[in-house]
């Protein structure tokens, strides 16, 4: 195992990648039946706590693991290509992708929640610009949407970018001691324990004590820390991958044990908060544990993909290599399901089910229609994949 994790693709993080893609369509499917207040503004008339719960659990550990994943990845770029090939790497599968998907997104994402409003007001599928709903976060202009998160990636690769270029011009002692403090925590089981401190400074700012993506282009300060941590921390693995990979590995259990007490514990508070919404401390108590929850699930996930899936897969590599083109429409499609069953005689796990089904099927099947051998797959994954196949079939085992 040891030569797979020092040495070219880690396979075990590709299929991590392509398992927290999907559940990024559940959880988007899943806001559309909440019962409890909403992070967008609209909803089928259908509802289940267990959307709830679902999206509060997902929640917890993808996008950390996401950050940590992009994190590992910049790190390696940068110890084998170089600074300016990282650089320039994510200019053009970050900033450029956003640039080309975001204007034709943005724009039928409107189109979409409009219907969604005239449903919920009307009963019917139609557009009316007045009754345009506000989104929660206050911002009704323009915004980065899901795409927040190639927002925030490109920003912190910027970032670190720059760091590295100017790193002769850190003082040693500066440098060292954030690598040693790094080390020090991410080796340590009490790591996490220091590690959520800072979501929960952040997070007792936000209601429930949960961090909220506002979607502005104006860098948040509070969005850059809380996810830049979990980039500079998946930055650390890849220093130290040949003791942390395996390490995470033997104790992948116990990280999903202990996380799992501290998201019940998470649990427990919010539903305090939900009888006493005024508890500032219960907002910080509740960033703390539910902070500590994510960093213990993300590591447990790594360590639990490394250790049970560190080959690669046939089904999970076709997702992974899909997963760029799902993460930029696949909402499209959880609205469109979602106006479409509105008004269909069923539950709300039963359209929960119908829309995370056929959004999963239409969007790997215009993935392979339309981009897996197109400009837009050369556009979010680099070479063609017939070329991508050619390269392996010559390359040395």
């Amino acid at each position: 195992m040891a030569n797979s994790l020092t040495t070219g693709r880690v396979h075990a993080l590709d299929n991590l990648r392509a398992s927290m893609m999907w559940l990024g369509i559940v959880l988007h499917v899943a806001v559309n039946y909440m019962s409890g207040p909403s992070p967008l503004p609209f909803r089928d008339r259908e509802s289940t706590m267990f959307a709830d719960v679902t999206l509060f659990f997902i929640h917890t550990f993808r996008m950390p693991v996401f950050f940590m994943l992009a994190g590992f990845l910049a790190a390696m770029m940068v110890d084998t290509r170089g600074v300016k090939a990282m650089v320039r790497n994510r200019v053009r599968r970050l900033a450029l992708p956003f640039a080309v998907f975001w204007p034709p997104v943005f724009i039928a994402m409107g189109v979409l929640v409009l219907a969604f409003a005239h449903l919920m007001a009307r009963g019917t599928i139609g557009i009316d610009l007045a009754l345009a709903p506000r989104m929660p976060s206050g911002h009704n202009g323009l915004n980065t949407m899901h795409m927040w998160f190639l927002y925030y990636l490109f920003l912190l690769c910027m970032i670190a970018g720059l760091l590295c270029a100017v790193e002769e011009s850190i003082p040693m002692r500066l440098r060292q001691g954030v690598q040693v403090v790094m080390s020090v925590l991410a080796r340590n089981w009490w790591g996490f324990l220091v590690l959520a401190i800072p979501m929960a400074i952040i997070g007792s700012g936000y209601r429930a004590g949960i961090l909220a993506q506002t979607g502005s282009f104006v860098p948040n300060v509070n969005e850059l820390v809380h996810n830049g941590m979990f980039f500079l921390f998946g930055w650390t693995i890849y220093r130290l991958r040949d003791g942390l990979l395996p390490h995470y590995a033997r104790h992948c259990w116990k990280f999903a044990a202990a996380g799992l007490l501290f998201y019940s514990g998470s649990g427990f508070l919010l539903q305090l908060f939900l009888k006493a919404p005024a508890t500032p401390h219960l907002q910080l108590a509740i960033a703390y544990v539910y902070g500590s929850a994510g960093w213990l699930w993300s590591i447990a996930l790594i360590g639990g993909f490394v250790r049970y899936l560190p080959t690669q897969n046939r089904v999970l590599r076709y997702i992974s290599d899909s997963s760029y083109w799902v993460f930029m429409v696949h909402m499209l499609f959880t609205i469109g399901f979602g106006v479409l069953l509105y008004n269909a005689p069923l539950g709300a796990l039963a359209k929960m089910g119908i829309n995370i089904v056929a959004t999963t099927l239409v969007c790997l099947a215009t993935y392979h229609l339309f981009v897996r051998n197109t400009w837009i797959g050369v556009l979010l994954n680099g070479k063609r994949h017939s070329e991508r196949l050619a390269l392996a079939a010559t390359a040395p085992a």
